[in-house]
């Protein structure tokens, strides 16, 4: 079992450090999601954006879930029971006959028995949810559960940085296409 625990502690030190080298944010939450399922053996796992004038999440990212699946609703926020808004994972260990669940029957029928909802945040600001699903039934210990928190952490900043730096190269291309008259004083 020990040796179990350093397999999966070496596997998130990686993703966590190659959360740095990334630039392509679409690329890295794919392999995010790719990771997750290849280091913990699970079903599948979905990376998800919270739009504020939707009320709702946006996928992102997946593996291992069909398309189907994937496509079954929208995903809108509970405030009682979602992790996003709870600000803490939420484990489900009975995902059909769970009432936090949305969808029960769709996700009976991808074979989906558990999820981890781990909130991503930047700051106190909620951003989007990691999302890790089961076909069996399973238990997250602690040291999971913070591990998964800390890389939602660090991907949280990550997200947060991206959406200022495209809205500082737009900034930058606005000021580049005003007449130099109008850039006088600035």
């Amino acid at each position: 079992m020990e040796d179990a625990a350093k397999i999966h502690f070496k596997e998130f030190k990686a993703i966590s450090r190659s959360i740095l080298a990334y630039t392509d944010l679409k690329l890295l939450i794919n392999h995010i999601a790719e990771r997750i399922c290849s280091t913990l053996k699970v079903k599948g796992c979905s990376v998800m954006l919270y739009d504020e004038r939707e009320g709702q999440l946006f996928r992102v990212a997946s593996c291992g879930i069909s398309e189907t699946y994937l496509d079954k609703g929208p995903i809108f926020i509970d405030d009682k029971y979602c992790a996003f808004s709870a600000r803490a994972p939420v484990f489900i260990e009975d995902f059909q006959n769970d009432p936090r669940v949305q969808y029960p029957e769709d996700a009976r029928k991808e074979g989906i028995t558990s999820m981890l909802s781990v909130p991503i945040h930047y700051r106190k600001s909620p951003v989007g949810l990691i999302r890790i699903y089961h076909d069996s039934v399973w238990r997250p210990n602690d040291d999971d559960l913070d591990s998964f928190a800390l890389l939602a952490d660090y991907l949280g900043v990550v997200i947060e940085n991206n959406g200022l730096r495209n809205f500082l190269e737009k900034v930058k291309y606005a000021m580049e296409s005003l007449p130099l008259r109008m850039l006088e004083g600035l």
